[in-house]
């Protein structure tokens, strides 16, 4: 008799909840957080926070945000002021509402700093920077700030999942800036400004490494220090591009280059460049 009654009391705590949701979408005109706000106060958190997950099921972040916006100010203290925080900062995102997103996922994590939840405000937070990262030859204050926010996820929280997402993405976000040297480079190189051309070439090189544009820019290097007859820059800019990427058509192209004009790819001379190909190739880093 008792688990019966146990599983009547359920039931009807479902279907209660299930009428009082549907009161609340029937009722869409008076259950609106701007055109009358003063008639959220006779709803309860849990009722707002249905309804709230409600406007995400059908598509509309942007109402879900106001109505977790609305228990924040209703109930400050409460549960579910805490777990609405979290999902006003994801709704605001769903929306592309970077700068709501941004704030809302910042005073979650001033709030609730050792919450489980913090981890995952500080990545979307991240992503808020991230996921703006337009083509390559926009303004890279984005991306700066995008890998400044993964570095702080990857730091704080190293052992969590998103922590290992954020690794790939600084990646990307990294290759991205180099991407945009790159660019700036080859715009110059091909305009024979090549002093120009090789300091972007050169931030490449000695700025990221680890990218997947140092070898061309090696190789744009080859091509600029020649034109600017700079042979000894221009050899060893062909050595370690022959080290490191010698099964690359950039180290094919340089050595072309170099023994067209009887040159070979050997560090010669003293400058930046051999200063790398010691580090590099020798190992000789003081």
């Amino acid at each position: 008799m008792s688990e019966a009654k146990s599983q009547f009391g359920t039931k009807a705590t479902r279907l209660g909840g299930v009428l009082a949701l549907g009161l609340l979408v029937g009722c869409s005109g008076s259950f609106d957080p701007i055109a009358n706000p003063a008639a959220m106060e006779q709803y309860t958190a849990a009722e707002i926070f249905e309804r709230g997950e409600y406007e995400l099921e059908r598509g509309k972040p942007d109402d879900a945000a106001l109505y977790f916006g609305e228990i924040e100010r209703l109930y400050p203290y409460s549960d579910f002021a805490k777990r609405a925080l979290i999902m006003q900062v994801f709704a605001y995102h769903k929306d592309r509402d970077y700068p709501n997103s941004r704030g809302a996922a910042q005073r979650f994590i001033d709030f609730y700093p050792t919450d489980e939840d913090a981890a995952y405000a500080q990545y979307l937070l991240a992503l808020s920077y991230y996921d703006q990262i337009d083509e390559i030859g926009r303004d890279q204050g984005l991306t700066f700030q995008a890998l400044q926010a993964l570095r702080a996820v990857i730091e704080q929280y190293p052992d969590t999942e998103y922590a290992r997402s954020s690794v790939l993405k600084f990646d990307l976000a990294f290759d991205h800036l180099a991407a945009k040297e790159m660019e700036i480079g080859r715009y110059y190189l091909k305009r024979k400004h090549y002093a120009a051309a090789v300091n972007r070439f050169r931030i490449v090189v000695e700025d990221f490494q680890t990218t997947s544009h140092t070898a061309e820019a090696l190789h744009r290097l080859v091509e600029s220090y020649l034109s600017l007859g700079l042979t000894d820059e221009a050899q060893t800019a062909g050595a370690i591009l022959g080290h490191n990427y010698q099964s690359t058509e950039w180290y094919q192209d340089s050595f072309a280059l170099l023994t067209g004009q009887g040159l070979s790819a050997t560090s010669s001379g003293n400058n930046w460049l051999s200063s790398i190909y010691r580090q590099v190739v020798r190992g000789e880093w003081l």
